[in-house]
């Protein structure tokens, strides 16, 4: 494809920091980052310098928190939405979110592809995508887990180490993470062995069992309706 301004959701992780580089070198196109705050409690001021620090030449940050809520976490706990009965959609339900605005993003810049770091084996790509094409038919799509030559987390911290490009993670700690004010989830590194727990330090936004109290606390929600 021949691109000449790009629109990456960026999240500052290990695979967009990568991608934005990457991206550069191998369209020769202009770059811009763009990053939705959905509660993750991330220093995003950090991740904007980062973005610009590593190659793109602007970078946006949204307020996204109030519309996620509203219009995406409330409608899917009402429906009782859970994937399979049993996994909880805290990550699948921000992406379509994300792909709008990331849209509304290239229109107003006038790019004419949008990326994602979606790997090419799970489900973001096609919820990152369908978005896209459903509000812009004619837009491009750069998906670098699709056509990059790296094949694991450790080749893309080789390259990132190459190239001074900053990154979250280590190959004691190759996981990545994905938050918002919904909840977190990881992937990658030592958890793609179903025999390892996870460590300690994972347990953000809970604790681990062993260190739950062992009195229930019970949580009673109501829903309001203003008409």
């Amino acid at each position: 494809m021949k691109i000449k301004k790009a629109v990456m959701a960026y999240s500052g992780g290990l695979d967009t920091s990568v991608a934005v580089k990457w991206m550069k070198d191998t369209y020769s196109c202009e770059v811009i980052a763009y990053c939705a705050d959905l509660g993750q409690e991330e220093d995003l001021k950090a991740v904007k310098k980062k973005a610009i620090r590593t190659g793109a030449s602007k970078a946006y940050v949204l307020d996204l928190k109030e519309e996620f809520v509203k219009e995406y976490v409330f409608p899917m706990l009402r429906a009782n939405a859970v994937y399979e009965g049993a996994y909880l959609m805290g990550t699948s339900i921000a992406r379509p979110l994300i792909a709008k605005k990331q849209i509304e993003i290239a229109q107003k810049e006038k790019a004419d592809a949008v990326a994602h770091g979606a790997t090419g084996k799970g489900n973001d790509q096609v919820r990152f995508e369908l978005t896209y094409y459903a509000l812009k038919p004619d837009i491009k799509v750069i998906a670098p887990w699709r056509d990059w030559e790296f094949d694991s987390r450790e080749s893309l911290i080789k390259y990132a180490r190459k190239n001074k490009i900053p990154v979250p993670v280590t190959k004691k700690k190759p996981y990545s993470t994905d938050r918002n004010l919904l909840h977190i989830s990881f992937e990658g590194g030592i958890l793609e062995d179903p025999w390892l727990e996870p460590p300690e330090d994972m347990f953000v936004m809970s604790v681990s069992p062993e260190k739950a109290p062992s009195k229930a606390t019970y949580i009673e929600i109501g829903y309001s309706c203003f008409h």
